[in-house]
């Protein structure tokens, strides 16, 4: 049997931490053989970005190898010189990571970037590695290369930023390739286009692919090989249909529950199931909504329409969900009922009251009753601030209460998001990334508001603690009454927590109905495009 291409012994990395160790990978063995794809998946902390990062040896300054080997060709990367690695680093193991707009360089231009992966590792130099930056951003489907080739990061969506990062890690023609969740924050339909194309290329070059996601769906219907880790530990490795049909740790069955892709419509009514109310009113009624965004370019100006004549209602207690991929307008009709864009034309009432038309009293007022939960709780905590600060916010802006009641409040508030009230005077980086979400979720429910706005609010949550935003939402919904404009790229997730989903395609609704209807019998072939591009769907059981 050929040896693999990476082997990894009985590996483990430690964090230095105030003053000891702390153990975040412990004795993980798996193998990559040549010309295949290894799946590594877990939830947030469980140890397999570190395991890639440790591969690469690109750990932080407080991390180290403790035991073990990482073998590369039969090369012990552990053992090996800093300038050795560096020579490795690409040329031998390329690397996707995650965050295009944080691992592309802002002042560079794209195919320049692309060109210096070649020149570092004395594959091309000048023109001829200009020339062949241009030949892999086209094969990566970057359109119009050439020209696309000569602008810079933030001139791209974040498809095409992500295509650039494969186009990047694969310029070298690498035998390995580490693939750290490489589309996790792309929707369905643009995240199965380039994860196709990265099978294609790297099926081309002979290349094996080591790929992270927090995924269970998506690394089955990927792989050959899918490892299971949970706490620093592979619990459970395997032919990936194997996995999915027989999984043996209780870890793995929880991933599978709580995945939406992978969850049958036998078991959508469960506890998630939304509870229909026949005879409630409508609290937002939209109306023939349009935005336009003017466009400016070589002297010359023109429009570009980002929604055009949208119409819809939102009942008293109720999930209305927007669903549609980049670019479709949702977000941009999110924006607009909170007030943060002013529409073209159209109405947005509110219990009867048009809000385009509100004066800033009457609109400070509203805030009161409409509240955002945005995509990022990295971003949309501010950091200086403590959870009891964050939370305590809107209630101090809105003059609520006096101190001590806005504190008796965020008490309550936290217990309301299943938190402990010691984690009142935390700051947000003390915090995981499911906890943030929930401290934003507190702040938008603080003011007892009537709708509340999710904004992508779970689609950067690995899928135990999506599972447990999405439980939540739908319990502050029985407890409180809120109505909630859910605003999704994926159609797998608002099946669980909807009453009334809106298909949204450049800027117009092409197909609504309820989530039983839509995923039985979709009508619109876009539709049906966001229904196949969902991972393991055709897994589904």
């Amino acid at each position: 049997m050929n040896q693999p291409v990476l082997s990894i012994r009985d590996l483990s990395v430690a964090f230095r931490t105030n003053g000891s160790d702390v153990t975040a990978v412990n004795g993980v063995s798996l193998d990559v053989p040549q010309g295949h794809t290894v799946a590594v998946v877990g939830e947030s902390g469980s140890g397999k970005s570190t395991t890639a990062a440790a591969v690469n040896r690109l750990l932080p300054a407080n991390g180290r190898i403790t035991s073990g080997q990482v073998l590369f060709k039969g090369e012990d990367l552990a053992d090996l010189s800093e300038r050795r690695m560096r020579a490795i680093r690409g040329a031998g193991i390329g690397l996707v990571p995650q965050d295009p707009m944080s691992n592309l360089n802002p002042l560079l231009r794209v195919g320049d970037q692309v060109a210096e992966a070649l020149e570092v590792h004395d594959r091309a130099h000048g023109r001829t590695a200009h020339a062949r930056a241009v030949e892999l951003l086209d094969s990566v489907g970057i359109p119009d290369a050439e020209r696309r080739a000569r602008q810079y990061p933030h001139e791209f969506s974040g498809g095409m930023r992500q295509r650039v990062l494969i186009a990047m890690g694969l310029a070298c023609e690498p035998s390995l390739l580490i693939a750290d969740e490489p589309t996790s924050a792309l929707d369905v339909t643009l995240q199965r286009r380039i994860l196709d194309q990265l099978d294609t290329l790297t099926t081309n070059l002979g290349t094996s692919v080591l790929l992270i996601t927090h995924d269970l769906a998506l690394a089955a219907e990927r792989a050959d090989t899918v490892a299971v880790m949970y706490h620093g530990e592979i619990v459970e490795s395997g032919g990936a249909q194997d996995i999915l049909a027989d999984p043996q740790h209780e870890y793995t069955r929880r991933l599978l529950a709580a995945a939406p892709s992978l969850t049958s419509a036998t078991t959508v009514a469960g506890p998630l199931e939304p509870e229909a109310r026949p005879d409630a009113t409508d609290l937002i009624t939209v109306d023939k909504l349009t935005k336009r965004f003017p466009i400016r370019a070589s002297g010359s100006s023109s429009e570009f329409t980002a929604v055009d004549e949208v119409g819809f209602t939102i009942p008293r207690g109720h999930t209305v969900s927007i669903v549609g991929e980049s670019g479709s307008g949702k977000s941009t009709t999110a924006n607009l009922i909170l007030g943060l864009e002013k529409p073209s034309s159209g109405s947005i009432a509110f219990e009867g009251a048009d809000i385009t038309t509100m004066n800033q009293k009457e609109t400070f007022a509203l805030r009161r009753r409409v509240q955002p939960v945005f995509q990022n709780p990295y971003a949309s905590l501010d950091p200086r601030y403590t959870v009891e600060q964050s939370i305590a916010e809107p209630l101090r802006v809105h003059r609520v209460g006096d101190k001590k009641s806005r504190h008796d409040t965020v008490v309550k508030l936290l217990d309301q998001v299943a938190l402990p009230s010691t984690m009142a005077e935390r700051l947000p980086h003390e915090l995981s990334g499911g906890q943030r979400q929930r401290v934003a979720i507190a702040r938008a429910i603080a003011l007892s508001p009537d709708l509340v706005v999710l904004d992508e609010a779970v689609s950067a949550l690995d899928v135990l603690v999506q599972a447990q935003i999405l439980e939540l939402l739908s319990e502050l919904q029985r407890e409180l009454g809120l109505s909630y404009l859910f605003i999704s790229h994926d159609l797998a997730v608002v099946r669980l927590i909807s009453h009334a989903v809106h298909v949204m395609r450049d800027g117009r609704i092409v197909e609504s109905g309820t989530p039983q209807a839509i995923f039985a019998n979709p009508q619109d072939d876009y539709t049906r495009e966001l229904l196949a591009a969902i991972p393991g769907a055709g897994l589904a059981t």
